[in-house]
């Protein structure tokens, strides 16, 4: 879809206060902005004093019939009591509409940081996906994306080609990294590849503790192999990535049997969002946020970096994938 995110630039906090007055909620704290470039969301109190979080969705990026499906699969998790944030109905819907913007009403919900160094979460978290992927596996999403090479790899690379912030001095060294990881990955991505309905970012800032997890923002929901949601927990050398996959595998087949097949997507996973990340900081480039928050990106010493850091991938997916030791 066209990026439209000048459109932000009308929201106004008079817009978002009469959006919430139109569904019932007076807001008696003002708003307090969350972290988020994709999305615009703020916190608030209403003059009961409960807390609630307003997300109003980037015009163009998703469809209405998308972010149903997105709301949908977060209600059928919470009905298995599964702790996710899930958006609230009003008049029996989840997705509002006010002045062009779609927007919904989550209740605020906080907790501390996920610690990737605690086994004790580590096994709780890896229980909780076994558990959305249960649910996952039930059925497909109908309008939401499927992860694969097109989405991820393909689309940027032709972005990169016409993309005049790439500087002209660096552009056919970057492009060609960009072939050679594009040429790295592609062998590793078989059509047969599993798939099911993923919370698709699955990362630890996306998972808040309160007595055991709760899982955020299921705005990348999509579908594809189970892997997805679990390898961006994982961090450090060989070894403390096969201790930390081995945790969360065996408490995730508490409750959803686990392809170890799919082991071998992680570096093809992690090749393909490096592409898949910096083509969405250019296309989000007009929206004022991104400029403003990411100016290296207008840095020649950044592409040479990053043509550095595709090569270096290049050369990890040359090497054997990561394997867990067996269990007798």
């Amino acid at each position: 879809m066209k990026d439209s995110s000048f459109n932000f630039q009308t929201l106004h906090p008079d817009t978002i206060m009469n959006a919430l007055f139109e569904q019932g909620i007076r807001v008696d704290s003002g708003l307090t902005a969350l972290n988020s470039f994709e999305n615009r969301v703020y916190q608030f109190q209403d003059e009961d004093r409960k807390r609630y979080v307003v997300k109003f969705y980037r015009p163009c990026r998703w469809s209405a019939a998308q972010i149903e499906e997105e709301h949908h699969f977060a209600q059928a998790l919470q009905e298995e009591d599964v702790p996710v944030a899930a958006p609230l109905r009003f008049d029996g819907k989840t997705l509002l509409h006010y002045q062009g913007f779609m927007f919904a009403i989550f209740p605020s919900l906080g907790g501390r940081q996920y610690e990737t160094d605690n086994i004790n979460q580590m096994e709780w978290v890896g229980r909780y996906l076994g558990r959305i992927h249960q649910v996952g596996r039930r059925a497909l999403f109908q309008v939401r994306p499927t992860i694969g090479l097109d989405e991820y790899l393909w689309q940027p690379r032709a972005l990169f080609e016409v993309n005049d912030m790439i500087p002209a001095s660096i552009k056919p060294a970057f492009l060609n990294a960009t072939d050679a990881l594009i040429d790295a990955i592609t062998p590793h991505w078989p059509d047969d590849v599993g798939s099911l309905r993923l919370h698709g970012d699955c990362h630890p800032g996306n998972i808040l503790w309160r007595d055991g997890p709760l899982f955020v923002d299921l705005d990348d929901a999509r579908n594809g192999p189970a892997i997805q949601d679990l390898w961006m927990l994982i961090n450090g050398d060989k070894a403390e990535q096969r201790m930390q996959l081995e945790t969360i595998i065996e408490a995730y087949e508490e409750f959803s049997t686990f392809d170890s097949r799919e082991i071998a997507l992680i570096e093809p996973l992690r090749g393909m969002r490096i592409v898949y990340y910096l083509a969405w900081l250019m296309r989000r480039w007009g929206d004022p946020a991104f400029p403003r928050n990411f100016p290296w990106l207008l840095e020649d010493d950044f592409w040479s970096r990053q043509t550095a850091v595709f090569l270096e991938q290049v050369q990890v997916l040359r090497e054997p994938p990561l394997q867990l030791v067996p269990m007798y």
